[in-house]
C-alpha cells in the first residue's frame, strides 16, 4: 500500500472546495458522469485508430445507490487508469500550481469545479470519503484502489477488479443524505445528463401492472444519446423537430411556430436548434428557456451572456465547446468568441425571419401576432436587428390587413398628412372601447392600426424617432402615432387652422366653472375644461388625453427609471364643442342681454366677475349639464357605478 499527500502545498484545498461550492453542490454528479463519459469516448477513439484492439463490450455508464452502505457509485467501462495515471491526474490535481490556484480562487464566491482537472474533486462536497477502483485498458495493467477522506492524505494499493473501467464510490455525508434518494438522483441525471453521448443507466424500468408499480428486468436509460441538434438537418423531418421540442419541454403543450437549426464549424464550433414559441404577452414567462450545452453536457439555462437579451425569449438548445466557461462551467465569461457567436445567432434568426416573410408572406402574417413581441423586443434593443427587421415587421389595421412600414406609409400618405406635413398614424389599443372614434376616422377615409401589444408604445416611439432621422433641413413634417380617441378626428389630423367661436372671455369662464364644479373629484384623475369650435356633428362635450403624457405613463409600467410618470394622476381635457347646436343653445340661454349687459352686482363687485358668477349659476341649474358630462365620461369608459345608474335614470326622465 502506498500512502502520500495530494499535490497541494496547502492543507485547505478541501475546506475551500466545500465552502465555496456549497450553493452549487449538486454539480458533483454532472462532473463525475462527464468524466465517465469522457473515459468511454476515449476508448472508442482508441479503438477507431487501432490502438485498442479488444472488445468494447458494455459501454454504459451506471449510477448505483446502496442505502445501507450510504454509497453512491458512478461506474464506467472506459479506458480506466493505472496507478501512474491516478498519481498524475488525481494526486497532482492536473499539474496546476496549487498555491497559485488557491491564492487566485479561495476568495471567489463562484464555483471552483471544472477547471484545472478539479471535476473529480467535486465529489468531496458531499462525501466523507471517496474511493476509486480502476483497471486500465492497457495490456497487463493492474487494478488500483485509491482512497481519500477529504484531506490531502490518500492511500493507493493494488486490488482485484474483474472489468475494465473505473468505479468512483462516494461515501455520502449525512448532511447530504438526499443524494441517496432515487428521486433526487434521477432528477439530477435528467437535468444534467439528458443528452450525453453515452447511455447512462440508473436502476430498472418500472411500469404499472394490476394497480401497482412493478420493476422490470430492463435497465432504465436516462438519456437520448443522439439528440436532434447533433444530427444533420437533411436527416430530420418537421415531425422530428417537434418531437425534440417536447422532449426538451415535456410540460409545454403548444407546438412551436418554426425552428432554426444552427450548424457552424468555422470560425467557431456551434450546433443547436432554436424554436419560436407563441409569445403574445408577458415576456418574463417565456424567458430563459434556451439550454446551453458543452459537448452534450448541460451547463446552464441562463444564457444572457451568450445571446442578446431579446433572444432569451426563444426556446431550444445551443451546444458549443468554444464558449469559454470559468472554473465552475456554470458562469460565462465575455470574450470575442462569445460576441462572434452572439452575432452569428442574431444574424441567423433575422435571416430565417426574412426568408419566411419573403417565401410565404401569407403564412408569416398568420404567425405575426405570436412573434410580434419578440421582433419588437429585438428592434428596440439591437440596432443591427432593427435594420434587418424593419423590412418584415408588420402592422395590423382594424380590418385585419397587414402592412410593413413602407407599405403603410404609402397607403396613408395622401389622406393622413396634416397641414404641417406630418404623417399621422392613427391607432387604437381597444377597438371596442374606441368604436365611435374609429367610425368617425373611417368616415374621413382614414385607416386605423391595432396597437394592443406589450411593447407597442415603445415601438411607436422608436419609429417616430427613426422617421425623423436623416431628414434634410428643408424637409418638413414628422411621423406621429396618435391614439384615435385622444382628440376629435378633426384635431388629430388638422387640415386647416382651428375656427374660433364668438363668445366672450366672461362667458367661457362662467361655463368652464360650471362644468368643473360638476366633474368627478378623485386623487387619480384630473380634469381640465377647454373650448373648441369643432364640427357640428362631433359630440357636444368629449374627453381627450395628451398623447405624450399617456404614452409616458404606459411606458413607465415596463421601463425602470420612469416611475415619475407612473405616479402622476391621469389627466383629461373636457372639450366643450362650441360649434354643436346643444352647446350654442346652452350658451344662448346664459348669455342674454340682461345677463351680459345688466348683471346683478354686489357692492364692490366688478361687472366682469358678476357675469361669470351669473353664467355659472344659470349653467349649474340646467339639468343638461350633468347629462353632457356623463355622455363624455361614458364615451371614454369612465362612467361607472353610482354615476352610471344616475345617468340611466336621468336619461329616462329626459325622454
Amino acid at each position: 500500500m502506498n500512502k502520500g499527500n495530494i499535490g497541494v502545498t496547502s492543507d485547505n484545498i478541501f475546506p475551500v472546495i466545500k465552502k465555496f461550492l456549497y450553493s452549487d453542490h449538486e454539480i458533483f454528479l454532472r462532473e463525475l458522469i462527464s468524466n465517465a463519459v469522457d473515459a468511454t469516448q476515449k476508448l472508442k477513439t482508441l479503438a477507431s485508430v487501432g490502438e485498442f484492439k479488444g472488445e468494447m463490450g458494455d459501454a454504459r455508464v451506471r449510477v448505483l445507490i446502496d442505502k445501507k452502505k450510504k454509497t453512491l457509485t458512478v461506474q464506467d467501462h472506459g479506458i480506466g487508469m493505472t496507478a501512474e495515471e491516478i498519481d498524475k491526474y488525481i494526486n497532482q490535481i492536473a499539474f496546476s500550481g496549487a498555491e497559485e490556484f488557491l491564492d487566485k480562487y479561495k476568495d471567489k464566491t463562484e464555483a471552483i469545479i471544472g477547471h484545472f482537472g478539479l471535476g473529480f474533486y467535486s465529489a468531496f462536497m458531499v462525501s466523507t470519503k471517496v474511493e476509486i477502483f480502476s483497471l486500465s485498458y492497457k495490456d497487463d495493467a493492474k487494478a488500483v484502489h485509491w482512497s481519500c477522506s477529504g484531506d490531502p492524505e490518500y492511500t493507493m494499493e493494488e486490488t482485484i477488479k474483474a472489468e475494465r473501467g473505473t468505479d468512483i464510490v462516494l461515501h455520502i455525508d449525512d448532511e447530504f443524505a438526499q443524494y441517496l434518494e432515487n428521486a433526487t438522483i434521477e432528477g439530477l441525471l435528467k437535468k444534467y445528463c439528458k443528452f450525453l453521448p453515452v447511455e447512462i443507466a440508473f436502476g430498472k424500468k418500472k411500469e404499472w401492472k394490476d394497480g401497482k408499480e412493478v420493476e422490470l428486468d430492463e435497465e432504465n436509460i436516462i438519456n437520448n444519446v443522439n439528440p436532434a441538434w447533433t444530427r444533420k438537418p437533411a436527416d430530420l423531418k418537421e415531425e422530428d423537430y417537434k418531437t425534440f421540442y417536447h422532449e426538451l419541454y415535456p410540460s409545454q403543450f403548444d407546438e412551436p411556430l418554426f425552428h432554426i437549426h444552427l450548424n457552424v464549424d468555422y470560425p467557431f464550433n456551434l450546433t443547436g436548434i432554436l424554436y419560436f414559441p407563441r409569445i403574445k404577452n408577458n415576456m418574463d414567462v417565456h424567458r430563459n428557456k434556451i439550454q446551453l450545452y458543452c459537448n452534450q453536457v448541460f451547463v446552464t439555462d441562463e444564457v444572457e451572456n451568450i445571446v442578446p437579451e431579446y433572444l432569451t425569449l426563444l426556446h431550444g438548445v445551443i451546444d458549443s465547446p468554444d464558449i469559454p466557461l470559468n472554473v465552475s462551467r456554470s458562469y460565462l465569461q465575455s470574450d470575442n468568441n462569445v460576441k462572434k457567436i452572439s452575432g452569428h445567432i442574431t444574424k441567423k434568426v433575422a435571416d430565417k425571419l426574412a426568408e419566411l416573410y419573403k417565401n410565404d408572406r401569407a403564412d408569416f402574417e398568420k404567425k405575426w401576432d405570436d412573434i410580434k413581441l419578440f421582433i419588437q423586443f429585438g428592434m428596440l434593443s439591437d440596432e443591427k436587428f432593427y435594420e434587418r427587421a424593419i423590412g418584415f415587421a408588420l402592422f395590423k389595421d382594424i380590418e385585419g390587413k397587414y402592412f410593413n412600414f413602407e407599405e403603410y406609409k404609402a397607403l396613408i400618405k395622401e389622406q393622413q398628412t396634416d397641414k404641417d406635413g406630418n404623417l399621422v398614424i392613427l391607432y387604437t389599443q381597444d377597438p371596442d372601447a374606441n368604436y365611435t372614434h374609429i367610425e368617425r376616422a373611417k368616415a374621413k377615409g382614414y385607416n386605423v392600426l391595432v396597437m394592443d401589444g406589450e411593447l407597442d408604445v415603445h415601438a411607436m416611439s422608436q419609429l417616430e424617432q427613426k422617421g425623423s432621422e436623416g431628414k434634410k433641413d428643408d424637409e418638413k413634417g414628422q411621423i406621429r402615432f396618435v391614439r384615435v380617441d385622444s382628440d376629435i378626428i378633426e384635431n388629430l389630423i388638422r387640415k386647416e387652422d382651428t375656427a374660433k367661436d364668438s363668445y366672450s372671455e366672461e362667458q367661457h369662464e362662467g361655463i368652464r366653472k360650471a362644468f368643473e364644479a360638476l366633474l368627478p373629484k378623485t386623487d387619480r384623475l384630473n380634469y381640465y375644461v377647454s373650448f373648441e369650435a369643432a364640427a357640428t356633428d362631433a359630440l357636444p362635450v368629449f374627453l381627450t388625453q395628451n398623447e405624450f403624457m399617456r404614452r409616458m405613463k404606459e411606458m413607465s409600467a415596463h421601463q425602470q427609471g420612469m416611475n415619475f410618470y407612473g405616479q402622476m394622476p391621469d389627466q383629461f381635457n373636457l372639450v366643450i364643442n362650441t360649434a354643436h347646436p346643444l352647446i350654442q343653445d346652452l350658451f344662448g340661454k346664459m348669455t342674454s342681454e340682461k345677463v351680459m349687459e345688466q348683471p346683478e352686482t354686489k357692492e364692490g363687485e366688478e361687472p366682469k366677475a358678476a357675469v361669470e358668477k351669473t353664467v355659472y349659476t344659470l349653467a349649474g341649474e340646467d339639468e343638461r349639464m350633468h347629462q353632457l358630462i356623463d355622455i363624455a365620461l361614458l364615451a371614454s369608459g369612465q362612467l361607472k357605478g353610482e354615476a352610471l345608474a344616475k345617468f340611466v335614470n336621468r336619461s329616462v326622465s329626459l325622454l
